[in-house]
């Protein structure tokens, strides 16, 4: 019997001709990644070890991006052990405000996660970077900090859940974002515990990489170990010219087993809303429509790429907010936010009414720049929407892509985007 994708890598980084779901095996890491909440605690733990360097500082990433800019002296006191660290292990992928970007959006960016990769991250969404064909999984800070110390990680191989979109067409304004909402709302937040979930099919080959790295950041809100796809030719071209090392393209084998193959006709998937207080909660927009907003939130690590600005500019664009409607904007990275400067979208978001943001995690974890009150009611870009996630456990939060969260910044309530661009 044959591999899938993720048993090849691992099995390559563990030095083993294969590997079966099921199998603890020691494998050696091509990055451990962590951030100012996760990466302070993994330092802290790094030295208790009495090690006195990193294994790689080449190897070794470091985000300030969840409560960066500061806001307050303990989120600063988080940057500056992550600073001082990074500037003691000489750690090569260390970027400061002004330069750095939501993490999830800014390593893909910048070339630092490539094809074949296995990493580890001290961040749930680290899943991600699957959608380059790597195999990036989140663990917790002491794992982190292992990492850091001994460049390998234990893993148990899981299995894999395989996902086959049939069909190239799509509805108007659907993308990753509701490609994903769709599988989760399928097998719900536990649906594929500690599994790969891999992605397959024309569906996915037409959708860019902003779309693909959407679905796969996803993909542990269906509790899946990490989502992952194939590299093809879109994946190549986004490569190239960002790769600074080698990398290797693995693909799974056609007598590969599967705990299940899921086939979906890409046509068939609408526009979705995740409403409170989960991402399995999934219902069409046009069912969700109607619901009075506080607060539009178009960005995160799941969509605050160029595509996302370009969506959501498209529909703001000579259009204005709701006047009871805060509407949050995040570029994921400085790059992402100076293109969409140059492309005319952030003046059109402006002349909406928005407020553009530097890059930051910030509202989506309840942080900062947006809490919600108690009662007050947000649809938001990011992918988490439990009881308080961003703000009073008395709020709520809804899910959707950018078109549709743009949308109902105008209309005060969400709406279907077509709604919003028929009506001039």
């Amino acid at each position: 019997m044959g591999m899938t994708i993720s048993e090849k890598i691992l099995a390559a980084h563990a030095g083993l001709d294969r590997v079966e779901p099921g199998e603890i095996i020691s494998a050696g890491l091509d990055l451990v990644m962590g951030n100012d909440v996760t990466g302070p605690v993994a330092i802290q733990e790094f030295a208790k070890l009495e090690i006195e360097r990193v294994f790689d500082p080449e190897k070794v990433v470091l985000v300030p991006d969840h409560f960066t800019p500061n806001k307050d002296i303990a989120s600063a006191e988080l940057s500056k052990q992550l600073r001082d660290f990074a500037l003691a292990q000489g750690v090569t992928h260390y970027w400061e405000s002004g330069r750095v970007g939501i993490e999830h959006c800014l390593l893909p960016e910048q070339g630092v996660v490539l094809p074949g990769d296995l990493m580890i991250g001290a961040d749930s969404h680290t899943c991600t970077y699957g959608a380059l064909g790597a195999f990036a999984a989140g663990v917790g800070s002491t794992d982190m900090a292992a990492g850091m110390a001994t460049g390998e990680a234990w893993f148990r191989v899981p299995e894999s859940r395989k996902f086959v979109f049939h069909g190239a067409e799509r509805q108007p304004w659907v993308g990753g974002k509701d490609f994903i909402l769709y599988l989760i709302g399928l097998i719900g937040v536990d649906g594929a515990r500690y599994q790969m979930m891999e992605l397959t099919g024309e569906g996915i080959g037409a959708l860019s990489m902003d779309g693909r790295l959407t679905m796969c950041n996803m993909a542990v809100e269906a509790g899946a170990k990490a989502g992952i796809i194939e590299p093809d030719e879109t994946t190549l071209r986004y490569v190239r010219p960002r790769a600074k090392r080698e990398y290797k393209v693995y693909r799974s084998d056609a007598d590969a087993h599967y705990l299940e193959i899921y086939d979906i006709n890409t046509k068939d998937i609408p526009l979705l809303v995740a409403c409170p207080n989960s991402p399995e909660n999934v219902k069409p927009v046009t069912e969700a429509a109607g619901v009075k907003l506080d607060q539009v939130v178009i960005g995160s690590c799941t969509n605050g790429r160029l595509e996302d600005m370009e969506a959501a500019a498209s529909v703001l664009r000579g259009r204005k907010i709701h006047p009871l409607v805060r509407c949050i904007v995040l570029p994921g990275t400085q790059t992402i936010y100076l293109e969409s400067l140059r492309r005319g979208w952030i003046e059109d978001m402006i002349l909406a009414g928005a407020a553009v943001s530097t890059p930051t995690c910030g509202p989506c974890l309840g942080g900062h720049m947006g809490i919600l009150a108690k009662g007050e009611r947000a649809l938001s870009t990011t992918n988490r929407n439990f009881t308080g996630r961003m703000g009073h456990p008395g709020s709520e939060v809804y899910l959707s892509g950018p078109a549709v969260a743009a949308a109902s910044a105008v209309k005060g309530e969400i709406t279907h985007p077509q709604e919003v661009v028929n009506n001039g």
